[in-house]
C-alpha cells in the first residue's frame, strides 16, 4: 500500500488521459479543476491523442511557473483551436443550435460533404502536402527542446507503429512536436507521422492511454484516468456513422481493459498474500468521467472545435472533478475509489 501523506502536503498522483479529439476539451476541465483544488501533486502522467497534447501543455505550463501557469496556458492552448477551427475547419458550428447542448455537425452540408470525403478518399489524396494546423498551435504553445531538458513531470505519450502495430512511449528525449503530433494521428485524416524512419498513428488503437509507464516510473501508486471515450453505451447503434463511433470507442477502450485486468490480477495476489508487497507494485485506480453527457453527444461533435462547445466540456470536465475530489480525497493513498472487477471487467 502507497505511504500515507504527511498533514498538509499534496498527495501525489498519476494521470491517465484518454483521447477523443475536441472531447478533449473534458479533461481540460478535469485538469483545471485538480490545478485549481492544490492538494494533490502530478507525479507522471501518460496520454494519448488529443490527452497527449493535454498533458504536453500542462507540463510547460508548469515548467514556466505553477498551477496557475498551467492552467492558463491550457485556457490559451483549447482558445486557439477555437480559433484554428473558426478558420480552417469544414465542420463549423450550426448558429441555430446554440444553447441544446447537443453541439452536433450532422445538419451542416460541409461536415457531410467532408464526412463523404473522407470514406473515399485517403490524406495522402485530399491533403497531399500533410498541412495539420495542430502543428502551428502547438509551435505556438510549447517549447520541446526546453521541455526535453527540464520537464517537471514523468511524461509518457503513447502511438501506433503502423508497420509493427507495437505500442511506442514517446517520454524524456524523445519529447518532441512529431511525438505529439503521433500519438493523435487519426489515420482518415493525416498522413502518418513519421519519426526515425518509423511511422505511427493515432496511440488509441494500442494504449488509451498506457498505464504501464506510470506503474514502472512513477513512486505514487495512485493513478486517476480520466476518461473520454464512454465505456457504457447504452442502446444499439443502428446509423453507419453509430456504428463506427461505437466501433472506435470499444476498439479506444480495449487496450485500457486488458491492463485494468491485469492491476486487478496483480492487486487481488497481493491481497491474499501469494505475492509479497516488496515485490509487486499495488496499483489504487480511480476514475473521472462522464459517460452519461459523452454518450449524449453526437460523433460530430468530435469534430466540432466552436468555443462555446469547448467551454461547455471544459465545465461538466470541472464539475465531475469537483465531485470526485469530495467524494475521493479521503481514499488517495489509501485504497482505490473504484471497484475493478465491476468497473472494467
Amino acid at each position: 500500500m502507497a505511504t500515507k501523506n504527511r498533514p498538509g502536503a499534496p498527495k501525489p498522483i498519476a494521470l491517465a488521459l484518454q483521447g477523443g479529439g475536441m472531447h478533449g476539451a473534458f479533461a481540460w476541465g478535469v485538469l483545471d479543476r485538480l490545478l485549481e483544488d492544490g492538494r494533490l501533486e502530478i507525479e507522471g502522467v501518460s496520454a494519448t491523442s488529443a490527452g497527449a497534447m493535454n498533458a504536453a501543455v500542462l507540463a510547460y505550463g508548469l515548467l514556466k511557473g505553477d498551477a496557475e501557469n498551467a492552467r492558463q496556458a491550457l485556457h490559451e492552448f483549447w482558445r486557439a483551436i477555437a480559433q484554428s477551427a473558426e478558420r480552417y475547419s469544414p465542420s463549423r458550428y450550426i448558429p441555430w443550435m446554440r444553447g441544446t447542448h447537443t453541439f452536433g455537425l450532422d445538419h451542416s452540408p460541409l461536415y457531410l460533404m467532408a464526412d463523404i470525403m473522407l470514406r473515399i478518399l485517403s490524406p495522402y489524396q485530399f491533403n497531399p502536402r500533410n498541412m495539420n494546423p495542430l502543428r502551428e498551435i502547438l509551435e505556438q504553445h510549447v517549447d520541446f527542446a526546453e521541455l526535453r531538458k527540464h520537464c517537471p513531470i514523468h511524461l509518457f505519450l503513447c502511438a501506433t507503429n503502423v508497420e509493427t502495430s507495437k505500442i511506442r512511449i514517446f517520454s524524456g528525449q524523445d519529447m518532441c512536436i512529431e511525438a505529439v503530433l503521433a500519438s493523435a494521428c487519426l489515420p482518415t485524416l493525416f498522413q502518418a507521422v513519421e519519426i526515425n524512419g518509423e511511422h505511427y498513428w493515432d496511440g488509441g488503437y494500442v494504449g488509451n492511454p498506457a498505464i504501464f509507464p506510470l506503474i514502472y516510473n512513477c513512486r505514487t501508486h495512485d493513478v486517476v484516468i480520466v476518461h473520454i471515450n464512454p465505456i457504457v453505451r447504452p442502446g444499439v447503434p443502428t446509423t453507419a456513422a453509430e456504428i463506427l463511433n461505437r466501433i472506435n470507442e470499444v476498439s479506444f477502450n480495449s487496450s485500457l481493459m486488458r491492463e485494468m485486468r491485469a492491476i486487478a490480477f496483480v492487486t487481488t495476489l497481493i491481497q491474499q498474500g501469494k505475492i509479497d508487497r516488496s515485490e509487486m507494485k499495488e496499483m489504487l485506480i480511480h476514475s473521472i468521467r462522464s459517460d452519461q453527457i459523452m454518450a449524449a453527444l453526437g460523433v460530430s461533435s468530435k469534430y466540432n472545435g466552436d468555443w462555446d462547445f469547448l467551454c461547455f466540456l471544459r465545465d461538466q470536465g470541472r464539475a465531475e472533478a469537483e465531485a470526485w475530489i469530495e467524494e475521493n480525497y479521503q481514499h488517495i493513498g489509501q485504497r482505490s475509489s473504484i471497484d475493478i472487477d465491476k468497473e472494467f471487467l
